[in-house]
């Protein structure tokens, strides 16, 4: 296997050193000193085309061609540094993408370079209660009165709900069609009468996800991207890139070795608990599945590189990376032993011995869920990537 780039990605790498060397000086920044200087430093950087590739210049980004080399070898240097890479969220991450996609040319000048600026945070309104993975059953209504789409109904588990300043939403616009087709993709200003937001306790003890209630709300009437009743296609797109931002190789690696530094540390039967052989076999299996889905990572990225579909891989790697994530939770519970009796991190304590692990042993569970269920996954595996017929209780037949 050749893990080299190649003289032209080493040339590149040379550059974008020497621009880092240029450009990222936090020193000794804090607080607002240091929120202006990576605001700066990411103007800089998309303009020189680094940062915002695939966003065109006239809405704020780098508008370079599509070189997944290059795209690797930013990252590895901006890692190596600690540069900031593009502002995360769901407004970067899945709204930008959609509605260079999707949107209208006035909705892409009016919301893309705001949100990829940091001045728009937005929240993703999918989720009901009682429509769980079955997103085509939401029941938040919209009715177009007066040129604009008056709202009412109640969304939850939005993510960054406590901090967003817009939603891109389901809504049901057209309540006689078919489930499917009678839903719309609404763009929505919470700042307004009518939008009332509340924490969700979850059992860490923090408040990741809010709940929203909407009680004749109004958004624009050319705030809908896409058409009417088009809403369960657009919103397709937008789980597409949602899905491919949840983990990495790299993250899933640096877990494991925390996972291993763990075991070093804590004691079992008064001596490290690595030194048990059962622990080192339960080690040994989970780094198996870290390194595989590691090759497998590069795998897409040679896939991608020479411009080639990557098939039913590109399925199975959110899923791999969650079901390996949640054994390394598992794991993790099992040797912090009393330490999982503490108070989580998250809900006031400092966390400064193992039960510092507790947020991330909870929240592996919600990580079978973001992005589309494991469940759901597997059943776009077998379906889209092995042909597989439908099961019988979904409509298929025998």
């Amino acid at each position: 296997m050749d893990l080299s780039y190649g003289p032209h990605a080493e040339t590149f790498r040379g550059e974008v050193r020497a621009f880092l060397a240029a450009s990222w000086r936090p020193g000794d920044c804090r607080g607002e000193a240091l929120a202006q200087h990576v605001r700066a430093f990411r103007t800089v950087a998309a303009q020189q085309g680094y940062l915002y590739r695939n966003v065109p210049r006239r809405y704020g980004g780098g508008e370079q061609p599509i070189d997944v080399v290059r795209a690797q070898v930013i990252r590895e240097e901006f890692r190596r540094v600690g540069a900031p890479m593009e502002a995360p969220g769901n407004g970067t991450a899945m709204l930008v993408p959609t509605l260079l996609e999707r949107g209208t040319e006035a909705q892409r000048q009016r919301f893309i370079p705001p949100t990829i600026a940091g001045d728009l945070v937005w929240g993703q309104g999918y989720s009901e209660p009682g429509t769980g993975s079955d997103l085509a059953s939401v029941r938040c209504r919209g009715d177009l009165v007066d040129g604009r789409w008056v709202i009412n109904g109640q969304k939850i588990w939005t993510s960054e709900g406590g901090r967003a300043t817009h939603m891109f939403a389901l809504i049901r616009t057209e309540p006689d069609a078919p489930k499917h087709e009678g839903i719309s993709y609404l763009l929505i200003d919470l700042d307004q009468p009518g939008v009332t937001r509340r924490p969700i306790r979850q059992m860490t003890g923090g408040a990741g996800f809010y709940e929203f209630f909407f009680d004749n709300a109004t958004t624009p009437a050319d705030w809908i991207v896409g058409e009417r009743g088009q809403g369960w296609r657009i919103s397709r797109t937008t789980l597409k890139h949602e899905r491919a931002n949840i983990g990495s190789a790299e993250g899933l690696g640096a877990q494991y070795e925390k996972l291993v530094e763990l075991a070093r540390t804590v004691q079992r039967a008064g001596r490290p608990a690595i030194e048990d052989p059962e622990i080192r076999q339960a080690l040994i299996r989970i780094e198996g599945s870290v390194l595989s889905h590691r090759c497998s990572s590069y795998r897409l990225f040679s896939l991608a590189a020479a411009q080639e579909d990557p098939g039913r891989l590109g399925l199975m790697m959110k899923l791999f990376l969650t079901e390996t994530g949640h054994e390394i939770a598992l794991l993790a519970q099992e040797l912090i032993g009393d330490a999982a009796l503490l108070q989580p991190a998250a809900a006031g304590a400092r966390g400064r011995g193992p039960e510092k692990w507790l947020d991330q042993i909870m929240g592996s569970l919600g990580n079978s869920i973001a992005g589309g269920a494991s469940n759901i996954q597997r059943n776009i595996i077998a379906e889209r990537g092995l042909g597989l017929p439908r099961d019988l209780a979904m409509g298929g037949e025998a």
